[in-house]
């Protein structure tokens, strides 16, 4: 059999299991990995024509004479199992009578399966069999692989495909089941298998080696099975031996005895055999494969020793395979990270088997805690059930941190996550109870034995400091402390009856917790989907769940219809409990007042909010109020006359009690009581509430609140809230009367007031823009932005044009003030908005809340843009911010620049060069006419300006006209300032044409000529002549536009300035090839120097690595010379013959005759700019040269797996892991030793080893495993 020994595989440490390829050597077969050898004596991998038994001349004859009969079958097989449709066992029976029919022409048709499995489309022949090593038929596999296709059947995709796998790994299984008791043991069939799979995972065609991975795992898993029953046989037949044994020498049977040493010696030779198998394909396959640079292969792996480890843990579950698990959970992908997760569920999860995995979770839980913060979700899940199974195995192996940094994870937003922690919060601390409690008969409220339980949760939500996520909390309770959740007449027990003697009461703090959660346990058990920002949305109920919700909104209805009006009584005080306990009717079922005679109770909640909206004037408090009449004035519900009435009483009260005190407050004049204004306002507070949910039309409040908003103008001493609230209140007036003309019903006259009135509204808020207070004039300016968009022209669209009498288009000047408002309270920095002095974290707080509130005015303000209502070039005052503000308002302008061009790209395009000419202009004001333009202000306009260039896209199509107006409008601007020191100087704006650049990338090349035809009327002779520093930004910009088509993919000028910190990946960050002149020559007026520097300033392309796709290394491709001299520009054809001829000089546009000084500055410019061609051709070179070298270095050197950063595995099949993992080596045995089968034991102890005992699908998730891949070369790019 293949002895261990042979294997040159040996695990010492695991940098010395790296296996290093080249393309000699790949399949030389170095280490005799491919070796078989008999029981003391060796036997190469095929066996020669001598010996191959009994068949040998028949089989070779069949193969000579009828090679494509062979192939017929070959692909017979394949498709069987490819279609599945067949019974596996019967297709496995027809293959053993064929073996041993002709065992020679079976196992060939075996070989060409697993061959074909991995899409190859040659065929191993019979003389290829007979006379050639595995290496050399799998070199010659490889040279007939089809490279132009990048996917094998383990990776296709299509429904054909989608059950290969299983099929394929069941034929393996099965195939070793049947022949478990005879054929595997000829040393001949698993032999050959073994060496055949052991060679193709060494391939570097990822094809074979992800296949013949696969099928190497399966068949040491189905080995494991077989070595399992080996094993209780033995057991039995060594029980049934000393039973006879121990017998009386007359009852002694003596052939017994012997036929039972004869039964267990054959067992042990099997058992023998069947390690040394499973020694090969560990140390063969197992121990190089598991770190693989395709991570499904590493995968499979992980996951199958799992399988081992839990279905034979008396061989394999120790330290010497657990270390592979331990590393791998550093693994970078995170497909590999989650087999290790479940595979390790499968052994913790049985309880027996805690003992032998003390040293492995000591050793690695502080790295299975990390992994609770997993970037991969799912990683993150399995992780934190893992925990879960070692809580529930052992409480004193996790510590207090180890389960605070879980206890934390009930907020995540991921709900998964979430419920995965929320189960080991419950675990950790509601599992365990009392036994004393169990034995009790069942109580009910504070006595039951939910009170305590309900209680820690309340504790634990306090502990935490996150009282606005309480939803979250519940949420992720909900699956597995439902129960308790749903004990409200517990949670209304705790909070009104008195606490038992002995019992501490509730805290006035606790006490409001468990009051939001118990709102909370009540929204979810009615909505029955997560909370907003923990979830996809709402989804469809099943049968069973809307039958739960019914009930519970039954139940929850009965009980807090009637403990909910005393626990208002109780708690009426208290504007923050009454806030949550109004909430509760908007979850009841209302039917059950009815049917259920809880009239009294209805009665008794409507008088508790009547006095409720009496004592609080707290905004949140009345809102609930409102919201609470609302879900009780339902018209399908006979309860609604009753709520009806109530409602108008309160509000007829309310109404009549602020016309009187406004009145009274109006005629005291200038110096109002302070009393008398807190009554007023407490009064419009509460009609403000009501009116956002209930409609007062008929109490005509806008004539009050207009009266009082008119003397607030003429007086200026009105008090901030009562004019905020005033402005709200007659807003929700003007949108109840338009949603009643809306319904079409209203009368001519309700319309021509409700235009008097919104017009007469709007310019008093145009009015209030310029208070003094900083509220009034935020609300005034909502409120305007609002009513502007609503009255707009959209208005009458879907049908409505009777509303075209309510059209109201702004003025020219309301728009100036909105946009002036936006400048001055938006665009602000954030010390100047900062208003709290209480401390850092209150500072800290109020300033997230300030930009929070300046969002939503900016967000306001672009509504008007994008619908039109203001000019859009009013737009231009807010892209110019664009990069100034880009961390607090740069998404919502992005957008806006989005929704204009979709509306006007023409329009969009000129406000874009508006907002940039309006910088150049603000600079000039501020450097004057002659700024450096390496200025940081003037690189601020030019970064602007390449932004707004990316967000035209790549289509040039579609964005034409709209580029080639801004060009347009830019020259125009450039031109139109002379310079007053005469036509020899550049125009004042010249330089703008430098920042106009930046969009020539996105002019078609035949529109770079009109554009360029357009600048050429306003040139003079003289400008083109012009070769001064100050004429850059036009020869620069002249250059852009005569550049060849290829180049509009990048900025001509935006190469040599900041664009690689910005637009580049994350991987390959190339140096900007700048060309420094030495500082004389900076100033010359030689065209021709410029010209050079221009040309130089390219941005090197790095070579790309060689593909591999077999074993042999590509050549890399020659660059031709056109290609390597400009990089990412394609040359024109002058500049290709002055390549090619570089001394012939280039003519020029405008020849004139060259003085000596010209020349000599001429010929050394020539010869400069052929020095750099050669040098950058040589860096090129260079670079490539030290890739390669990195690349080999990367090979050889063990990088951490668990890097935050991109960088895919380059590493030659194998990934090193010498980095992390010599710190895990201290109390390891860390030699790969060879598999031993351990000693016999008696039944009892091995009755729950059953060969069945462990399903892989139970602990994988199929959506891991459908990974597709893409080429069949060893990186992973």
């Amino acid at each position: 059999m293949i002895a261990a020994s042979e294997l040159q595989t040996e695990f010492h440490f695991t940098q010395d299991t790296d296996t290093r390829f080249s393309s000699d050597t790949d399949f030389d077969d170095p280490d005799g990995r491919n070796a078989i050898i008999g029981k003391g004596k060796a036997k190469k991998g095929k066996k020669g024509p001598g010996e191959k038994g009994k068949g040998a001349g028949k089989g070779a004859g069949r193969m000579n004479g009828h090679h494509q009969e062979n192939g017929m079958e070959n692909v017979m097989l394949f498709e069987v199992v490819r279609l599945g449709k067949s019974a596996m066992q019967s297709v496995v029976d027809d293959w053993i009578e064929s073996y041993k029919n002709d065992r020679d022409v079976a196992l060939l048709e075996l070989i060409n399966f697993f061959i074909q499995c991995s899409g190859c489309k040659g065929v191993v022949t019979g003389e290829m069999f007979r006379n050639m090593q595995n290496s050399e038929i799998i070199r010659k596999m490889t040279e007939e692989f089809d490279e132009d296709s990048g996917d094998y059947p383990l990776t296709m995709a299509g429904p054909q495909w989608k059950k290969f796998k299983s099929s394929f790994c069941e034929f393996i299984g099965v195939l070793v089941r049947q022949c478990q008791y005879s054929i595997i043991y000829d040393e001949y069939m698993m032999d050959t298998v073994i060496s055949l799979l052991t060679g193709l995972s060494d391939s570097q065609v990822r094809a074979f080696r992800h296949t013949s991975t696969l099928a190497a795992m399966k068949l040491m898993t189905a080995l494991v099975n077989v070595a399992l029953n080996l094993s209780i046989n033995m057991d039995n037949t060594q029980r049934q031996y000393e039973a006879e044994r121990n017998k009386m020498i007359g009852k002694r049977a003596n052939d017994r005895l012997e036929l039972l040493l004869q039964k267990r010696k054959e067992l042990q030779e099997n058992q023998d055999e069947i390690e040394n198998m499973m020694n090969a394909i560990f140390k063969g396959v197992f121990v190089h494969r598991y770190r693989d640079a395709i991570a499904e292969i590493r995968a499979i792996c992980i996951e199958e020793i799992g399988v081992w480890m839990k279905m034979y843990s008396d061989a394999f579950l120790n330290d010497s395979y657990l270390k592979y698990v331990g590393w791998t959970m550093h693994d970078k992908q995170g497909e590999v990270r989650l087999k290790c997760l479940t595979a390790l569920q499968g052994l913790y999860y049985n309880r027996e088997l805690n003992a032998r995995l003390e040293l492995f979770t000591s050793r690695f839980k502080d790295r299975i805690v990390s992994m609770t913060l997993d970037k991969e979700y799912d990683v993150a899940v399995q992780a934190i059930k893992l925990l879960t199974l070692v809580l529930h195995s052992s409480d004193e192996v996790l510590t207090a941190e180890d389960c605070e940094s879980v206890y934390h994870l009930v907020y995540s937003a991921h709900r998964p996550v979430a419920v995965a922690a929320g189960e080991f919060l419950f675990k950790k601390l509601f599992s365990h109870r009392d036994p004393e409690d169990d034995s009790m008969p069942k109580r009910r409220g504070r006595q039951s034995v939910n009170a305590n339980l309900i209680k820690t949760t309340v504790f634990f939500f306090l502990e935490s400091e996150l009282h606005e996520h309480a939803a979250y909390l519940v949420d992720s309770m909900w699956d597995c402390a439902a129960e308790i959740l749903k004990d409200w007449e517990c949670m209304i027990s705790l909070l009104l009856d008195e606490p038992l003697p002995g019992e501490e009461a509730l805290t006035d703090r606790q006490e409001t917790a468990l009051i939001e959660i118990m709102l909370c346990t009540i929204r979810q058990a009615a909505e029955c989907h997560p909370p907003v920002g923990r979830g996809t949305g709402k989804r469809v109920l099943t049968a069973k769940e809307k039958k739960t919700q019914l009930d519970d909104r039954t139940r929850m209805t009965e009980i807090f219809a009637i403990a909910l009006p005393a626990l208002l009584a109780k708690y009426s005080v208290d504007a923050e409990k009454v806030t949550n306990l109004l909430q509760l009717p908007q979850f009841f079922d209302l039917e059950i007042y009815t049917t259920g005679r809880l009239e009294k109770h209805l009665d008794s909640l409507l008088r508790q909010i009547r006095e409720i909206v009496e004592k609080h004037t707290d905004t949140d408090v009345l809102e609930a109020c409102s919201k609470t009449y609302h879900a009780l004035c339902n018209e399908e519900f006979t309860i609604f006359n009753r709520v009806d009435i109530a409602r108008s009483q309160l509000l007829d009260e309310q109404v009549d009690k602020f016309n009187r005190l406004l009145e009274d407050f109006l005629q005291e004049g200038e110096d109002p009581d302070e009393d008398d204004a807190y009554q007023v306002l407490s009064t419009l507070k509460r009609i403000t509430a009501f009116h956002n949910a209930h409609d007062l039309s008929k109490w005509d409040l806008f004539t009050s609140n207009y009266k009082l908003l008119n003397t607030g103008i003429e007086n200026g001493d009105m008090p901030e809230q009562i004019v905020i609230h005033a402005l709200q209140c007659t807003h929700y007036v003007i949108l109840w009367s338009l949603a009643k003309v809306s319904e079409g019903t209203s009368k001519k006259e309700d319309m021509l007031t409700l235009r008097k009135q919104m017009r007469a509204f709007c310019l008093m808020c145009q009015r209030y823009l310029t208070s003094i207070n900083t509220a009034v004039k935020e609300q005034a300016f909502t409120i305007l932005c609002d009513l502007l968009l609503i009255f707009s022209y959209q208005i009458v669209s879907g049908g409505r044009e009777a509303l075209e009498p309510l059209v109201y288009t702004p003025e020219a000047s309301l728009q100036s003030e909105l946009l002036n408002f936006i400048l001055d309270h938006v665009f602000i920095d954030q010390d100047e908005d900062s208003n709290s002095t209480d401390g850092q974290q209150d500072d800290e707080a109020s300033k997230i809340e300030a930009l929070h509130k300046r969002r939503n005015l900016l967000a306001a303000y672009c509504k008007l843009i994008i619908y039109n209502v203001v000019e859009m070039n009013t737009g231009a005052d807010i892209f110019k911010q664009y990069m100034r503000y880009y961390n607090d308002y740069g998404d919502i302008i992005k957008e806006t620049m989005s929704k204009t061009r979709q509306i006007d790209k023409i329009q969009c395009a000129k406000t874009l060069i508006l907002s940039l000419q309006q910088l150049f202009n603000e600079m000039l004001s501020d450097l004057g006419p002659s700024f450096d333009r390496s200025s940081s202000a003037f690189c601020g306009i030019k970064e602007l300006a390449r932004r707004f260039s990316l967000t035209f896209g790549l289509d040039q199509v579609k964005t034409r006209e709209a580029i080639a107006m801004l060009h347009k409008d830019g020259i125009e601007f450039a031109f139109k300032e002379p310079n007053p020191q005469g036509e020899g100087h550049p125009p004042l704006n010249l330089a703008f044409l430098d920042i106009l650049s930046e969009f020539s990338s996105k002019l078609m090349r035949q529109d770079k000529r009109t554009v360029h035809m357009y600048l050429e009327r306003f040139m003079t002779f003289q400008m083109a002549l012009q070769r001064e520093d100050c004429w850059l930004p036009l020869i620069s910009y002249r250059n852009s536009l005569q550049a060849g088509g290829d180049d509009d993919t990048m900025s001509v000028v935006s190469g040599i300035s900041s664009r690689g910190s910005s637009v580049r990946s994350k991987k390959a960050k190339p140096a900007t090839g700048k060309r420094k002149l030495p500082e004389g020559k900076k100033e010359s007026s030689s065209s021709e120097v410029w010209m050079s520097r221009e040309q130089s300033m390219q941005t090197p392309i790095m070579m790309p690595s060689p593909h591999l796709t077999s074993t042999i290394m590509r050549e890399p491709k020659r660059l031709r010379p056109e290609e390597s001299y400009m990089g990412v520009y394609t040359m024109t054809p002058d500049q290709q013959q002055q390549h090619a001829h570089p001394q012939t000089p280039q003519p020029q546009h405008h020849q004139t005759p060259l003085d000596y000084n010209t020349q000599v500055t001429w010929m050394l410019a020539q010869r400069q700019q052929q020095e750099e061609v050669a040098r950058q051709q040589q860096e090129r070179a260079m670079n490539y040269a030290k890739l390669r070298s990195n690349l080999q270095h990367a090979i050889r050197r063990g990088t951490g797996l668990m890097e935050d950063d991109e960088e895919p595995i380059v590493e030659d099949v194998m990934m090193s892991s010498e980095g992390r993992i010599e710190d895990l080596n201290e109390g390891m045995d860390f030699d790969t030793m060879d598999i031993d089968l351990p000693p016999s034991k008696n039944r009892r102890e091995r009755s729950e080893l059953k060969p069945d005992f462990f399903d892989p699908a139970s602990i994988m998730d199929e959506s891991v495993r459908s990974t597709h891949f893409l080429g069949y070369d060893a990186f992973q790019r």
